[in-house]
């Protein structure tokens, strides 16, 4: 009976350890699939003239709701691409190697409400790129782990702020064609979403 226990408890062990590699490795994948489509949509909107890009959010005006959808799709050129591109990849890894983060339905929210809230306060110009998505992450996994009593969140809460942390002092420090509107946005947004799943 011992020798049947011990073996089921390093089994036990095992498969679990298993599990959560596993796991990471398809988080991984998503993030990496992520990146590969957006790398497809800029090669086709290079190949239009980047005529994709009218499809973001035109703010205050009802067909530029559109962008809601779209926007985070699109970028000026590859150079604004690539400047999204890893830190897309790293939090969309983050956040689908745990099924408490409820992946799907806190991407797709922090990606809606980032997007609104741009329509809603943003300037007068047409706003593309992931990055609204991507402050929506940030402070959605950092705010999370508060909510969350898992080690294994509050580890990936501090990666997350050590590396993207000084993103948020950007967010007020206008640059021409940077849209901190929807920086804003999506750093509200990820607030917010936390809250809804995982702080009532």
């Amino acid at each position: 009976m011992v020798k049947v226990k011990r073996k089921s408890k390093r089994s036990s062990v095992k498969k679990g350890w298993y599990g959560q590699t596993a796991n990471l490795g398809r988080a991984v994948e998503v993030g990496l699939a992520w990146v590969g489509a957006l790398l497809v949509v800029e090669i086709i909107d290079f190949s239009m003239g980047n005529r994709l890009d009218a499809l973001g959010i035109l703010p205050r005006v009802w067909i530029g709701l559109i962008g809601v959808l779209t926007s985070p799709l699109l970028h000026a050129d590859f150079a604004h691409l690539m400047a999204n591109a890893g830190p897309m990849a790293l939090l969309l890894a983050i956040l689908f190697s745990d099924g408490r983060y409820h992946p799907k339905s806190s991407l797709a929210l922090i990606w809606l409400v980032s997007g609104l809230g741009t329509w809603l306060i943003g300037r007068n110009a047409i706003h593309i790129g992931a990055s609204s998505v991507i402050f929506g992450l940030v402070s959605f996994l950092i705010v999370a782990s508060l909510w969350m009593k898992s080690w294994r969140a509050l580890f990936f809460s501090l990666v997350v702020f050590f590396l993207f942390g000084g993103l948020f002092y950007g967010i007020f420090h206008v640059h021409a064609g940077v849209s901190w509107e929807g920086h804003l946005s999506g750093a509200l947004a990820g607030v917010w979403v936390a809250w809804i799943m995982h702080g009532r």
